[in-house]
């Protein structure tokens, strides 16, 4: 670990990318992936079948200037999503044109990849609410629970998409868990 620190990226170090996934072939899908990974409970694609899996998101439904507009409308720091349509080749949508955006990530440093997911869906949700679906289970491992809880770690977040919160209101939520992850967490980092 020598010469390394905390707040670098990985193309700060001297190291080679290497797939730790099939569908995470750059380091621009592993910095959107924390956001665009909550697509994979609702049926949007979330890119896989694409060369740039969870950064094309997008369903046949959404009007892709449309969708583009109301996002970038919101004004997340560090981001920009540029309208786009694409085919993915295989899981979901295979073969059909999804009307989407594609993530761009234009400040590392300030872009914040959940609640950029969670804008992601919840603009779907708004926008397209008569065709927009959550995943049904079974997801993973899970075959009882709803696979967007799965993945968000709690039905909270669904809930307060299906009651039309504002998406200050749902990252608010968040403060006082995160402070207090935060503080348990310091405990065990080593490097």
């Amino acid at each position: 670990m020598t010469g390394w620190s905390r707040e670098m990226w990985y193309d700060d170090t001297d190291g080679s990318w290497v797939l730790p996934s099939p569908n995470m072939p750059t380091l621009d899908s592993a910095t959107v992936f924390p956001g665009s990974v909550h697509l994979e409970g609702t049926q949007m694609s979330e890119g896989r079948g694409t060369t740039r899996p969870f950064e094309l998101v997008g369903a046949p439904y959404i009007d892709a200037d449309e969708y583009a507009v109301a996002l970038n409308r919101i004004g997340l720091p560090g981001v920009f999503f540029r309208s786009c349509v694409f085919v993915p080749t295989f899981q979901k949508h295979r073969g059909q044109a999804c009307g989407g955006v594609q993530i761009h990530v234009t400040d590392r440093a300030e872009f914040l990849p959940a609640i950029a997911g969670i804008a992601v869906v919840k603009t779907a949700f708004d926008l397209y609410g008569d065709d927009f679906k959550w995943k049904q289970p079974p997801y993973e491992y899970e075959y009882e629970k709803n696979p967007f809880d799965v993945i968000s770690g709690t039905s909270r977040i669904r809930e307060a998409i299906e009651r039309g919160d504002s998406l200050e209101s749902i990252q608010e939520s968040w403060h006082a868990p995160l402070a207090e992850f935060a503080n348990t967490r310091g405990r065990f980092l080593l490097y």
